[in-house]
């Protein structure tokens, strides 16, 4: 299986992109916000979930990993398939998803094309109380791993290192994980996505304390 590719991109479509990898081109579909960051001659590493068929072999790159995790677990979802998922993270984005599952947000799945009310409203209700994937990586563990270990905490976070700190931190107060990212998704909906880990921490306990 291919998990990764790194080379050149050769050429770029509505849906599709080449990479030359040492001379080998890769057709490897793509959503619309990894296509409008590919460059023809461009150096470009793409994240790979590969899918074998009986009838077909197809690669799904992504620029980062937590998009990659979040196509899969999206697909988890009865109804899902890999042109609802790409459409899915084209809309919302990996951090996005995350809010959206963690609160519930029907509506905000219902943003996505080709994804209807009902639809929306499966995908919210199944993903909901669900930890986010981990991915190939263990990095949005290391907050809680410092934590635990009593090791020297690394310089304040913000975006998705944010949320991954304040949610350990909150886990470790004695709150449900669940609740946790719950919490750190209103308010990161309140705060904005570059909120810090300390105003993402106060803004979540005042959530829980509701």
């Amino acid at each position: 299986m291919i998990g990764k590719l790194k080379g050149v991109v050769d050429s770029v479509g509505e849906d599709e992109a080449v990479i030359d990898v040492n001379g080998v081109g890769y057709l490897v579909h793509a959503g619309s916000r990894t296509l409008a960051r590919l460059e023809a001659g461009a150096d470009a590493s793409l994240h790979i979930e590969t899918y074998v068929r009986e009838d077909q072999f197809k690669l799904f790159g992504f620029l980062a990993e937590a998009e990659r995790a979040w196509f899969v677990r999206l697909q988890s979802v009865q109804g899902v398939g890999a042109k609802h998922a790409l459409a899915l993270l084209d809309a919302l984005g990996p951090a996005e998803v995350e809010s959206a599952a963690a609160l519930g947000d029907a509506s905000a799945f219902e943003r996505a094309k080709g994804v209807g009310k009902k639809l929306a409203q499966r995908i919210a209700t199944e993903l909901k109380d669900k930890p986010p994937p981990l991915g190939r990586t263990l990095s949005g563990g290391a907050a809680a791993l410092n934590i635990a270990l009593g090791t020297p905490a690394a310089p304040p976070a913000s975006g998705g290192g944010a949320r991954e700190a304040a949610v350990s931190a909150l886990i470790n107060l004695g709150y449900g994980e669940s609740d946790a990212r719950r919490a750190c998704a209103s308010a990161l909906t309140e705060l904005g996505e570059d909120a810090g880990e300390g105003a993402l921490i106060k803004a979540s306990l005042k959530e829980l304390a509701r």
